[in-house]
Parts: C-alpha cells; structure tokens; sequence
C-alpha cells in the first residue's frame, strides 16, 4: 500500500475515534470531540440528539454537586429549609479543600449565600455545610443523594462524597449526568444564582470573598444560563450545560475533555449544531383554553374553562413534518367549591403513537359553591 493511502486511512480512524455521529431525519452529520463520554439532548422531552460513550461510568468531579443542589433547592420548596436560615459552618466544611470561599469554622452563614457559593464558584467547603444540615453529616446526605439517583432511575451513577473529590469509588455517565441537571432547572430559584458572573459573599468577620462563575458560557454563550464545571486529575475537564433560544431549551455534557477550553469550545458547538437543526415547536398555549369548557358539579356557573398549566412543546427537526395527538382526561367527580389554580385534569400529548408529555389542566378562577339563593333564582329565570 502506498504511504500516501496509509496516511489517508490512519486520518480517517482518528477522526471515528474522536466522533460523535449527529443523526437526523436527512443526514448525518459528524461532531468532533475529544471528550471521552459527551451527550446533548432538549430538555423537555429528554430527547437525545447526540450521543457517544454516554454511559461510560467515569468520575464527573465537581458535576456531583448538581445532585446536591437539587436536593437542597427540593427542601426549600418543600418547607424544611429557607434562604434566609443560617447554618453554622463547622471544622470539617470549613477544611474542605480543592475550590472554596474560605468559610470560617463555627460562624453561621445564610443558606441564600451557601447556594450562590457553590452555584457560582463550585465551593467544596459551602457543599458540605449544606449537606451536613440538611443530612445531619457528609454520610447521610450522600446516602439521600445515592436514593435519589435510584429514584430517579439512574444506574450507573453512585457517590461517595457531595463535591465530586476524589475517592475511590464514585463514578456517574454523560447520560445520568444529563438527568439530574434536567432535575434540577425545574428549580426557578436556581436560575436566580446560575447566571450570576461575579459576586462575593460577606464573612461574618466584615471580610469578603469574590465569586466569579466557573461556567464561562453563562457569560459567552448566547442563551446559556446555568450548568456546572467539573476537574480532577482522575475526570480531567468535565461540563454540563443548558441553554435556551425562544422555546426550545438543550442541556449538553462532556466528560474527560484534555482542557477547559476544549470542553468550552465542544459544548458550544455542539449546542450551535443543536440550535441550527432542531427547534421545539409550541402546539398548546398555556394563554388559551383548552377544549370544551368542563362541568363541575354544584357549582354556581356549572362550566369553566380549563388551561393549561404551561406551554406544550414538540420537539422536531426543523423542516420536518409535525405530527402529534392530544388527550384530555380529566379528574372524577369535580365539585365546587376549587380554587384558582387547581388541576381538574391533564392533557396528554403522543409522538409517534408513544406518550410524550403531559401537562395539568388548570381553572384559572375560584369556582364557588350554589347557594340556596343562586338555585332559585335560577328556577325564577327558567319558569
């Protein structure tokens, strides 16, 4: 074989090996990267649009703390922990090491700022005063943590710590990784830290510590507001990110990338790709009634209009014909009196004849009970 052929052929392996195949309904395209497990999907759906080695099981570093935050942000909604709350910092988060804000042991600090640390500059040390409230200690919390991804579905993911440092046995796939950052922007308060760039926090010495944000694409990239960075010497360069552009929203993730450029640089592209070629398309407006006003019994206008409670979206290749059904099913026997704001039901929309998404159907006014007054004045109007 000629040497030219050889160099030909030897080229054409590296660029496979170093490939993500991109398929769509017209063509195939080709992703490069270098990362050793990369996935990019919508966030809606989970839809997955590209994919490669993703679940491989690899150490994800400090991406770790996605989990924490969900569950953080989860108690907050759920009544048990509040932003305002303090904790009081101890040795051991205060010893933490890797990337930290240099809490002061036995000081208390507000949740709200222990969020932005960790949200902002990745702090190991806030991580672990979080998880050592909310768990009673590291251990506990990690065991919610291992809970939730069983939860949730995920078996290839198991940790050992909160911050993604290095331990023997703790490894998660650009898959699971996807998952929980999905999880996790259904926080709203989350956004409120995520597209922070620069900040600092106040100690309760008068000192402060300036935070900037380890995910230069919230910054960068048009539409990129959250996600996490992630290195140790074992995972190398690792990112997860979402971005949103009118209705449609991605989440992309790179493990084991050779430089924190390199993971900047494949993410981007790898959402301009995703942008360029797919869109979601919105097919029920949460701003119009949906469907026949439904009947509720015993109430004083017997029928009300149901909508509902966000938009619904199909996610397509762009150019591709649409095609999707709808359900409505609705809850039994409703009686008044509901309130604004209560589900009486869902609506169900199939792609290619498989459950897609469902979304509650929502009154968007009190329904009030008949009264003896309105019952005969309503036979006084029919006589």
């Amino acid at each position: 074989m000629k040497l030219y052929q050889k160099i030909i052929i030897f080229a054409l392996a590296i660029v496979s090996f170093f490939s993500v195949n991109i398929v769509t309904a017209n063509a195939q395209t080709v992703f490069q990267t270098s990362a050793k497990s990369a996935l990019i999907m919508d966030a809606d759906s989970g839809t997955i649009i590209y994919k490669h080695n993703e679940n491989e099981r690899l150490p994800i570093a400090s991406m770790t703390k996605i989990m924490l935050l969900d569950i953080v942000f989860e108690q907050i909604e759920g009544g048990k922990l509040d932003l305002e709350d303090k904790i009081t910092v101890s040795e051991n988060a205060s010893g933490m090491g890797g990337s930290q804000v240099f809490l002061q042991a036995n000081k208390q600090y507000f949740v709200k700022d222990l969020i932005k640390s960790v949200v902002v500059a990745s702090a190991n040390d806030a991580s672990v005063a979080l998880a050592e409230k909310i768990g009673g200690s590291e251990v506990n919390f990690v065991n919610l943590m291992n809970q939730k991804a069983k939860d949730m579905g995920l078996k290839n993911t198991l940790f050992s710590n909160c911050t993604g440092l290095s331990k023997p046995v703790q490894y998660s796939t650009a898959h699971d990784v996807a998952i929980m950052l999905k999880s996790l922007i259904k926080h709203k308060n989350y956004f409120d830290y995520s597209k922070i760039w620069l900040d600092e926090i106040t100690h309760p010495d008068g000192s402060k510590t300036t935070l900037t944000n380890t995910n230069k694409l919230s910054k960068f990239y048009e539409g990129c507001d959250g996600g996490k960075t992630g290195f140790t010497n074992e995972s190398k360069f690792c990112l997860a990110a979402t971005a949103k552009r009118e209705n449609t929203r991605l989440i992309a993730v790179v493990i084991g990338e050779d430089s924190s450029k390199t993971r900047f640089k494949d993410v981007s592209e790898m959402f301009n790709t995703a942008f360029a070629n797919f869109e979601s398309a919105v097919v029920v407006s949460k701003d119009n009634a949906f469907g026949e006003p439904v009947y509720i019994k015993g109430s004083k206008q017997e029928f009300y209009n149901a909508y509902p409670e966000k938009d619904v979206a199909v996610f397509n290749e762009k150019g591709a014909k649409l095609e999707y059904k709808t359900q409505m099913i609705y809850e039994n026997n409703l009686k008044a009196p509901l309130k604004k704001g209560d589900k009486i039901g869902e609506i169900i929309l199939f792609k290619d004849g498989v459950e897609y998404s469902r979304t509650n159907l929502t009154l968007r006014e009190d329904v009030l009970k008949l009264s003896f007054k309105d019952a005969l004045d309503k036979v006084a109007q029919n006589w």
